[in-house]
C-alpha cells in the first residue's frame, strides 16, 4: 500500500485503541445500575460511545491482510504463529498482576474484583485454563481467540475475494447486513408468539443439538473484513465534506439506539447482562452504523506519514494486550478524587493508555520481550 493509505490505518489503529481503552474504563460504571444512577448513566452513555472500537480493528485487518499473497501454510505460520505468544504470555501474566497488585498492593475498589477470588490457587487455576478460554483478567483477550478463528477463513475467503465481482461483494453484504439486525429479531421473537424448540430460544435452526443456523457462515466479524476489502477496492466516490455530511447523522443515530437501549433494557432487565450486552454487540446493526461512518471518515481525511503517528500505532497491539490491568489501577486511584464521573472516565483511559504504552514502548527495547506485544 501508498504511504498516504498506511497513515490513515495508523490514525485508525490509535483511535480504535483508544477507544477499547476507554470503554473498559466504562465499565465500573455500568456496573453500578441502580445502587448509583448518575455513575451508570454516565458510564452507558459515555461506554455507547466506542462501541465501533473493536470492528474496526477487524475492518484494519481487511485492509491490511487482503488478498493474501502467501500460500495458506505460509499465512498461518505467519499470522497465527505471532498470536499465540502473546496469548500465552499474557494469559500467565495478566492473572499474576492481578494477584500482586490485590494482595500486595491495594485491593481494588472495583465492585466485580473480591479479594478472596484472587488467591494463588485461583490465580494458577485462571493461568492454566487459557487454553479453554479467557477469564476477567484477561477479558481483552477474547479479541486474539476470535483472531485466530478469523486468520482460520481469510485465505479461504481470499480465494473467492480475488476474483468476485463488485455486484458480487455486494450481495454478501447485503446478506451479512441482515444478519446485523437478528439479534433483535431474537429478543422480539417471543412477542410475536415464538416459544423456542425444547426450551431452547434460537432462531434460524438454532437449537440444543445445533449451534450454527442458517445465516452463521455469512455472520459475525466476517463480514467487517470484507467490507473493509470492498471499502479500499471501491472507496465511495463522495467528498470529505459530503462523508461528514451523511456519516455524523448515521453516527448519532446508532449512539443513540446504543445508549438509550441500553438503558431501556436495564430497566426491563435490570442487572441481566445476557439481555443488555445485545444492545451492544458488535455485529449489530447500529453499533455497524457507528463503525462504518469513523472508518470513511478516517479513510478520507489527508493524513500526511507521521513518525510519531506510527510509532504510536505500532505500540496498539501491545496496548490492548496489557491495558486492561492499568484499567483497574487508574479506577482505584481516581476513586477518591472529587471529579464528575465522565471527568474520571477520561482521565483514567489517557493514565491506562499511557502506562500501557511505556510499557510495551519497554518490552519492545529488549528482543525476548518484544515477542509478546508485536
Amino acid at each position: 500500500m501508498g504511504k498516504e493509505r498506511i497513515a490513515w490505518v495508523d490514525l485508525l489503529k490509535v483511535v480504535a485503541c483508544f477507544l477499547v481503552v476507554f470503554s473498559h474504563n466504562c465499565d465500573p460504571y455500568v456496573a453500578v445500575f441502580d445502587i448509583d444512577r448518575s455513575s451508570f448513566l454516565a458510564g452507558v452513555f459515555s461506554g455507547s460511545l466506542t462501541r465501533s472500537s473493536v470492528p474496526l480493528f477487524v475492518m484494519m485487518t481487511g485492509v491490511l491482510l487482503l488478498p493474501v499473497t502467501r500460500t495458506m501454510q505460509q499465512f498461518y505460520r505467519r499470522r497465527i504463529g505471532r498470536i499465540l505468544p502473546p496469548l500465552i504470555f499474557w494469559s500467565v501474566a495478566l492473572p499474576l498482576f492481578y494477584w500482586l497488585y490485590i494482595n500486595h498492593v491495594s485491593p481494588s475498589a472495583n465492585p466485580a474484583i473480591s479479594p478472596s477470588d484472587y488467591t494463588f490457587p485461583a490465580t494458577v487455576r485462571r493461568a492454566a485454563t487459557f487454553i479453554f478460554n479467557f477469564n476477567y483478567t484477561t477479558t481483552p483477550l477474547w479479541y486474539l481467540y476470535m483472531l485466530v478463528g478469523l486468520y482460520l477463513i481469510i485465505p479461504v475467503l481470499n480465494a473467492w475475494l480475488v476474483q468476485a465481482r463488485k455486484k458480487d461483494l455486494q450481495l454478501f453484504l447485503s446478506v451479512w447486513f441482515f444478519t446485523l439486525f437478528i439479534p433483535y429479531i431474537k429478543m422480539f421473537a417471543p412477542a410475536l408468539g415464538y416459544e423456542g424448540n425444547y426450551g431452547n430460544m434460537g432462531i434460524f435452526g438454532v437449537c440444543d443439538w445445533n449451534e450454527y443456523g442458517a445465516f452463521h457462515y455469512i455472520s459475525g466479524f466476517t463480514g467487517y473484513l470484507v467490507l473493509a476489502y470492498y471499502l479500499v477496492k471501491y472507496p465511495l466516490k463522495l467528498s470529505l465534506a459530503k462523508t461528514l455530511l451523511y456519516g455524523i447523522p448515521l453516527f448519532l443515530t446508532g449512539y443513540a439506539i446504543t445508549s438509550f437501549g441500553f438503558v431501556e433494557l436495564q430497566r426491563y432487565y435490570p442487572g441481566n447482562y445476557a439481555y443488555l450486552e445485545i444492545i451492544w454487540f458488535f455485529t449489530g446493526i447500529n453499533v455497524f452504523m457507528m463503525t462504518l461512518p469513523v472508518f470513511v471518515i478516517i479513510q478520507k481525511l489527508p493524513v500526511r506519514p507521521n513518525r510519531w503517528l506510527a510509532r504510536t500505532a505500532s505500540l496498539t497491539f501491545g496496548i490492548y494486550l496489557c491495558h486492561f490491568f492499568f484499567v483497574q489501577v487508574g479506577y482505584d486511584l481516581l476513586t477518591s478524587v472529587s471529579l464528575p464521573v465522565p471527568a474520571k472516565i477520561v482521565s483514567g483511559a489517557i493514565f491506562a493508555f499511557a502506562v500501557s504504552a511505556l510499557l510495551v514502548a519497554a518490552m519492545k527495547l529488549w528482543r525476548p520481550t518484544r515477542l509478546f506485544v508485536e
